[in-house]
């Protein structure tokens, strides 16, 4: 099953709520007015792509109808994909591992499937036939290294851990060495998600990228934030907090099929302006899919037939 039809059916819950409203929305219009465009901006608003995001897209679109002479919905609708689509054509969509080592530093709060997502992007790397450390840098929450360990035998990567309450700096000091001794190709470092205090964990993540920068200076890297798509516009605060204190350079959204909020992609595409790398549909390693920007708006908005 290719990115598309799983993305459609992971899509499921997204496209019941959003997409058959917004069918309504275009095929009950009498003309392309007022009431017109109000109807789509609330569809729109109600699927999470947040009021920032709506009103530059309704604004385009309007500009678009005007200057496009367009007539007809199928036209108004063509051009909101489109539009849609461009909006999530942010960066480059790959993951930046172009040296070796290159560098993954994770973040994100708890809960969001972190870990998990880790996990399934080794066993993806590992499957493509490079060498992956992983660096349980989560040393507050008691289950995470044990969780990260689990994760670094189903898929074929090394790990390096300490004891609970380690000092996480120390940690990926020693994962960065454990990586350079083995000729590691990628190494992905886990980090605590604990997001009630900024100022500490902000501390906490640039003393990690010191020691990254120090002791990796030429390596590619990757900061990728992992959001869970069911909590909607949470999610888009999120985004906004980390991008501001971490330098977020990519972003993965999880439990996409859990949810009908899956507008949540495009609007922390928009707000961040870094490019969505991988969406989540489900529990196995294959269903972290590498983000495609135009199959993800033809999933969400199907053309009738």
């Amino acid at each position: 099953m290719g990115f598309f039809d799983k993305i459609k059916q992971g899509l499921a819950k997204t496209r019941a709520a959003f997409s058959n409203t917004l069918e309504e929305v275009f095929s009950n219009a009498d003309a392309i007015d007022e009431d017109f465009y109000e109807e789509l901006e609330e569809t729109l608003i109600l699927a999470d792509l947040g009021m920032d995001t709506v009103t530059k897209l309704m604004e385009e679109l309007r500009r678009r109808v005007v200057n496009r002479g367009l007539t007809t919905t199928e036209h108004v609708k063509f051009n909101l994909k489109l539009i849609l689509k461009d909006m999530l054509k942010v960066g480059d969509p790959a993951l930046n591992i172009s040296t070796k080592p290159s560098v993954i530093l994770v973040i994100g709060v708890n809960g969001v499937g972190k870990t998990t997502t880790i996990g399934k992007i080794a066993k993806q790397l590992v499957d493509q036939g490079k060498s992956v450390t992983l660096v349980a840098g989560d040393t507050f929450r008691a289950a995470a290294a044990d969780q990260l360990e689990i994760w670094a035998e189903r898929s074929g990567a090394s790990i390096v851990r300490q004891h609970e309450g380690a000092d996480p700096a120390s940690v990926v000091f020693d994962g960065i060495q454990s990586a350079k001794a083995k000729g590691t190709d990628v190494i992905i470092i886990d980090t605590a998600g604990r997001l009630h205090n900024k100022t500490n964990l902000m501390n906490e993540l640039n003393k990690i990228s010191r020691i990254v920068n120090r002791e990796l200076p030429e390596a590619a890297k990757e900061v990728l934030l992992v959001l869970d798509g069911t909590t909607g516009q949470n999610g888009l605060i999120q985004a906004k907090t980390f991008k501001e204190i971490a330098g977020v350079t990519s972003v993965a959204i999880t439990k996409l099929d859990g949810t009908a909020k899956g507008g949540i992609v495009i609007a922390v595409s928009d707000a961040l302006k870094v490019p969505v790398k991988f969406v989540g549909v489900g529990e196995k390693a294959e269903d972290l899919m590498p983000f495609v920007a135009d199959d993800f708006v033809d999933a969400l908005i199907e053309d009738k037939k």
